[in-house]
């Protein structure tokens, strides 16, 4: 959710540079800071989420990289994005987990807990 703040902030000052396939818009400063930088930031489409920012304009946004992202098609190594599901009912959950019922398997005897001396 976009605060009020932040629209006219993108308004005053915003530079549209891009947009990504999730509908996240990319902009920069204007003007440079004294220091010749120019700040840059995310209005996200939808919820705020840092991980639906993909890997090339996360790189951008952090200054990993100064070119703008194309939108080029992807590699054929590189997976298509996917959110991060901690704190969601769909986050992983190990055997063990209390929310799994918390049933772990016993240990084999190759476990030899430290104690200090």
């Amino acid at each position: 959710m976009t605060t009020a703040i932040t629209r006219v902030i993108t308004w005053l000052r915003g530079e549209p540079v891009g947009t990504d396939e999730f509908g996240n818009r990319y902009y920069q400063d204007r003007k440079p800071s004294p220091n010749g930088r120019r700040r840059r930031w995310v209005v996200y489409d939808g919820e705020d989420e840092a991980s639906k920012v993909p890997s090339e304009w996360n790189a951008w946004l952090h200054r990993t990289s100064d070119t703008v992202p194309s939108g080029a098609p992807r590699r054929e190594w590189e997976k298509p994005h996917s959110p991060n599901l901690t704190g969601t009912p769909q986050a992983y959950r190990p055997s063990g987990h209390t929310l799994r019922g918390g049933q772990r398997a016993s240990a084999t005897g190759d476990y030899e807990a430290w104690t200090p001396e």
